[in-house]
């Protein structure tokens, strides 16, 4: 067994290893461009492999709330996701946010020009069929994520709170259990999870 969690660098070298010596492999590591993660992707066929951006249970979880809801409420409920992370962290939206972000588009068949990054000014009416994606940075946090349906008369928002960076772990471990007994192939913590 193999667990990468290293540089996008470094993932290629790794990925070959697994493949020489037909050992399943579980990746967390992100950062690739599309053109490598593709290449990375069909390399990794051929082992068993679990590839995801985040092994949090909680996330994974929300992920698939996510989905639902999105496609159960329809377009007469505004979408809005926000998430909150320590004052370090470099980028933005974070991984998870933007995944959960595309989750949304892909449940309403919607393209990337409908997501809105912010929003500042005299910025008009918010029109149907725009998701909104707000990050925001301070403290030590390890992660907040929420996702905020708004309806006419109700509204529900989907939240998980990282509070403690041991839970990617966890995953992680959970995950190369669950791959160690499957055929080769590309997972995601979605399989590992029983979610899809």
């Amino acid at each position: 067994m193999i667990v990468d969690f290293s540089l996008p660098e470094g993932t290629r070298s790794i990925l070959e290893l697994a493949v020489a010596r037909q050992k399943p492999i579980v990746i967390g590591t992100t950062g690739h461009s599309a053109g490598e993660k593709k290449t990375l992707l069909a390399l990794a066929t051929r082992v068993p492999c679990v590839w995801a951006g985040n092994f949090s249970v909680g996330v994974n979880l929300l992920f698939a709330l996510t989905r639902r809801a999105a496609g159960v409420l329809g377009e007469d409920y505004a979408a809005e996701i926000t998430e909150m992370h320590h004052r370090l962290k470099k980028d933005a939206p974070s991984g998870t946010a933007a995944r959960l972000l595309e989750i949304i588009l892909e449940e309403r068949s919607l393209g990337a020009g409908a997501a809105r990054y912010g929003r500042n000014g005299l910025v008009g009416e918010r029109p149907a069929g725009e998701v909104g994606i707000h990050s925001l940075r301070g403290g030590d946090v390890v992660g907040d994520h929420t996702v905020i349906f708004a309806g006419p008369g109700e509204r529900l928002e989907l939240s998980h709170r990282a509070t403690d960076r041991a839970i990617f772990a966890r995953g992680a471990l959970r995950a190369a259990q669950w791959v160690a007994t499957r055929p080769a192939g590309v997972y995601d913590m979605q399989d590992v999870l029983g979610l899809k």
